[in-house]
């Protein structure tokens, strides 16, 4: 096994994706990951706390990032405004790179363990936004509502945008159905 660990963990993400696409998550090991990067399973471990965590990885940054967002929201900023403006800054994290955000989403949708961990992630993103805007000082409910109505946006702009065969803009995707979520109250 080679000793170079340069970029062990993005070695080790692309090797686990490989194949999960190949064998199917449940099929491939920690071993079989590590091996096919390279490396070996401690190393895995030093980087991974398990299989799922190469698809999650990143989750704590981008609710850091969402929270960081609703706290720099100008005062002013209606809750939903707010929100807008944390989506768009989530899109610098979701955004980066379409073909992998699709066979990610491929990966995850065809396991039934893997969409209940996708599930907890928007659902713990939905709670820290929601204590990101109490910060703000908005109350309860609104808080909880605007922090998952926030999440549901996200939730349907990433999925049309992963949906695309051709890479789109997600900050656009965002607004729109934000845009679109906004719009519903008048209907």
């Amino acid at each position: 096994m080679a000793r170079w660990e340069g970029d062990a963990a993005g070695r080790l993400r692309s090797a686990a994706m490989d194949l999960y696409a190949e064998r199917g998550y449940e099929q491939t090991t920690v071993a079989e990951i590590a091996e096919r990067a390279g490396l070996t399973a401690r190393t895995f471990f030093r980087h991974f706390a398990d299989k799922r965590e190469v698809l999650f990885a990143g989750s704590s940054d981008l609710a850091d990032a969402l929270v960081g967002a609703l706290k720099d929201a100008p005062g002013p900023a209606s809750p939903m405004a707010a929100v807008g403006l944390a989506l768009e800054v989530s899109t610098t994290f979701l955004g980066r790179d379409h073909q992998h955000s699709r066979r990610r989403q491929a990966i995850i949708s065809a396991n039934p363990e893997l969409m209940e961990r996708e599930l907890i992630k928007m659902a713990t993103l939905g709670s820290a936004m929601a204590a990101g805007l109490r910060e703000r000082g908005v109350p309860e409910p609104d808080a909880s509502l605007a922090a998952q109505a926030g999440i549901v946006v996200l939730q349907v702009a990433f999925g049309r945008w992963v949906e695309s065969p051709v890479e789109t803009d997600l900050a656009a995707e965002m607004r729109s159905a934000l845009d679109r979520l906004i719009a519903l109250q008048s209907h």
